[in-house]
């Protein structure tokens, strides 16, 4: 089963995937695909729904596909998440997760356009699981009950311009931050459809060469700890997203590889949550 939505910016529509690809409409269910549909057992009532052939079938053809969760209350994100990523970066591995804060109305489609913000010269890209809260999560006892407050996860590509990010302030916000700075999905795929998340391979392309080839496994802090370790900082809320960190290959890690430009085609896919592809634009 997967989570979706469907329609212009503002105005999607909920959907759910079957095992066979069928669509079927999700709004007798659920206003949306959010927060209150995550805390309210909406997962389990979709899938009740769907056993129950009680669901429309939506025709799914010509539609723009969003971010599979509406508004995300909070936006965290995790750096150096990756030995590899560091090492390239020339950074030490963090011994505590390395955490900032990235606007959530970044959040766009995961076909959308992405904007090269005015003055960039650094527009770099960065594939990354993303983990949907599904359950508020405080000061939660260990990991192994972090597992339980998370709803799925799907993909966002945490885009990031490292002029702004490295040279323009001793925050990493004003590089992250950018207008469409965090395509998001195609799906939710819920986490108990998830075989083992921690060996997920993640891939991205840029004008068809591949850039980026790691894998979950590769995680110096895995999902459940990130949800754990948060909690003991702040709230989290049934629609958040975590963005668990890249694998090398990154632009800022590559001397002799550019950054993005105008019209270059980014394509980005992780195992059993599918793949984006998003076309660079100067903003």
């Amino acid at each position: 089963m997967k989570l979706l939505r469907l329609g212009s910016p503002g105005a999607e529509t909920p959907v759910v995937l079957d095992g066979n690809g069928t669509a079927f409409d999700l709004s007798g269910l659920t206003a949306d695909i959010d927060g209150a549909f995550l805390s309210s057992d909406g997962i389990d009532r979709t899938r009740a729904a769907l056993d129950e052939g009680t669901l429309p079938v939506v025709e799914t053809a010509g539609l723009r596909v969003g971010a599979p969760v509406a508004r995300p209350g909070k936006l965290v994100c995790i750096g150096l998440n990756y030995r590899d990523h560091a090492k390239e970066t020339g950074a030490a591995v963090p011994l505590r997760p390395v955490v900032f804060m990235k606007d959530p109305t970044t959040v766009v489609g995961p076909y959308d356009r992405v904007l090269i913000p005015r003055g960039s010269v650094k527009t770099d890209w960065e594939v990354e699981l993303a983990v949907v809260i599904g359950r508020t999560a405080r000061y939660l006892a260990d990991p192994a009950e972090a597992a339980d407050h998370i709803a799925g996860y799907t993909i966002s590509n945490d885009v990031s311009e490292r002029e702004f990010q490295l040279e323009y302030s001793a925050q990493w916000d004003l590089g992250k931050s950018c207008e469409t700075f965090n395509p998001m999905g195609p799906w939710l795929v819920p986490a108990d459809e998830v075989d083992d998340v921690q060996a997920l391979g993640l891939r991205l392309a840029v004008n068809g060469e591949v850039r980026q080839d790691g894998n979950t496994k590769n995680m110096i802090f895995d999902g459940a700890y990130l949800v754990w370790y948060l909690s003991q900082y702040m709230v989290l809320n049934p629609g958040d997203v975590i963005n668990t960190g890249t694998p090398a290959g990154v632009a800022l890690g590559l001397p002799d590889t550019p950054f993005l430009h105008d019209g270059d085609a980014v394509e980005l896919s992780i195992d059993g949550l599918g793949t984006q592809r998003q076309t660079f634009i100067n903003a």
